[in-house]
């Protein structure tokens, strides 16, 4: 199985590369590692990476741990709550996107990550 550690200043957080969306995969994983800034929106962290892909498999509703690629912003995503668009009982990407991580350790260090922050993703 492929993991990744997700780094911000001291922070670490490790995820699970799943094989859902093959396309979206491989190309994430073969352009890391990679540094960006910040954005958040919500219980969200996202940030702009290396590669453009198409929608694979779109999902517009996530779980919380759920890592997407979002192709509108050609970002990382990482959902640990809800955003300004969830449901009750639902939680909503701005628009969909192609799930292809679960964070599986360190999820609850999200929350102390800000807009502007420096972070690093690198495979383990």
């Amino acid at each position: 199985m492929k993991s990744i550690k997700i780094t911000s200043g001291d922070l670490d957080i490790i995820a699970h590369i799943i094989e859902k969306n093959p396309k979206t995969t491989d190309m994430i994983w073969e352009s890391l590692p990679f540094e960006s800034e910040v954005n958040t929106w919500g219980d969200e962290i996202y940030f702009s990476i290396p590669v453009k892909t198409e929608l694979e498999n779109p999902q517009d509703v996530v779980k919380i741990g759920d890592i997407g690629y979002w192709p509108p912003g050609k970002a990382f995503c990482i959902f640990f709550g809800m955003t300004p668009v969830s449901e009750p009982g639902k939680i909503k990407p701005a628009s969909p996107v192609n799930v292809f991580g679960k964070v599986t350790k360190n999820i609850e260090l999200l929350k102390r990550i800000k807009d502007g922050d420096r972070i690093k993703v690198s495979r383990i």
